[in-house]
């Protein structure tokens, strides 16, 4: 097995083998083969799954054990890798939690202080806050749509 450095996985870690290798990411701790590979990703052959399954194999992320399955040995976050965090099983993306911390704030902001719209100051804070929200959940949203899941 061959290491590489961060930047030299990221270079060889594009296109259908990212989504492979996000589809290993994703599965943790389970072996998976080669059909399994063609049938998730609707390859046209096995010899396809194979191919990008070895390259991450060469690439020191994955390895084969004795039946000729495939098992995650290396995590790396590269490409839009880096936007998601993995807890247990689940990919969440990392803006979610940004998200859901600033609408809380605003949330509890609202509930706690008496509002009062003709003040500046509450009106500013509120903007401020709001807008925040906003950006942050557009993030979120669009970061999890564009998730080769």
């Amino acid at each position: 097995m061959q290491k590489f450095d961060l930047a030299s996985i990221e270079a060889e870690l594009k296109g259908k083998t990212l989504v492979v290798y996000w589809y290993f990411f994703r599965r943790g701790d389970a072996t998976i083969g080669v059909r399994e590979v063609q049938r998730a990703f609707k390859f046209s052959s096995p010899s396809v799954a194979s191919y990008h399954m070895e390259k991450l194999r060469r690439l020191g992320l994955i390895q084969k054990n004795n039946i000729g399955e495939y098992f995650l040995v290396q995590e790396v976050k590269v490409g839009f890798l880096r936007f998601f965090v993995k807890i247990g099983k689940i990919m969440l993306p990392r803006h979610l939690f940004y998200a859901a911390l600033f609408t809380t704030m605003v949330l509890t902001y609202v509930l706690i202080y008496p509002q009062s719209l003709s003040s500046f100051h509450n009106l500013a804070a509120l903007m401020f806050g709001i807008i925040a929200c906003l950006i942050l959940w557009y993030e979120t949203i669009k970061i999890y749509q564009e998730a080769p899941f």
